[in-house]
């Protein structure tokens, strides 16, 4: 929130629209194909509930100071790239599982987009380097 009480956007400069939107999917189809993948592994159905649970609370609870606007747990970048790419491997892995071969194949092609896409975003959440750019939540934090 800005000092006019607005919510201003979020300006990272190394998380662009297409590989956040890309990464976002991939979120969305590991939240979808995981617990699905779980339950026919499992032989029932309430695999699906402690599945789901643990891939959408990662994300959501664990993130790097600058990187997000709300971070509740703060962790490393380097924790923070190990759960994305664990949603990646659960995304495409279960995507082939549970759908047809070309499913697993548009899902691996869609986390070949949000992993190049989000490179830059990649290599600084690696480096644990605290962000050197202004953050519209942090006003008084200098370059």
């Amino acid at each position: 929130m800005n000092l006019n009480g607005k919510v201003g956007k979020f300006d990272n400069p190394l998380d662009t629209a297409w590989s956040a939107s890309s990464r976002f999917a991939v979120e969305i189809v590991a939240w979808v194909a995981g617990p699905w993948a779980a339950a026919d592994l499992a032989g029932t159905w309430l695999a699906i509930i402690p599945v789901l649970i643990v891939l959408v609370a990662l994300p959501a609870v664990f993130s790097t100071s600058g990187d997000k606007r709300h971070v509740i747990v703060a962790v490393p970048g380097r924790i923070r790239l190990l759960i994305e790419l664990t949603l990646d491997v659960v995304a495409i892995y279960s995507a082939f599982l549970v759908w047809t071969p070309i499913g697993g194949i548009i899902v691996a092609a869609l986390t070949l987009v949000a992993l190049v896409t989000g490179f830059p975003r990649a290599k600084w959440l690696f480096g644990n380097r605290a962000p050197d750019w202004p953050l519209p939540s942090h006003p008084g934090q200098r370059k």
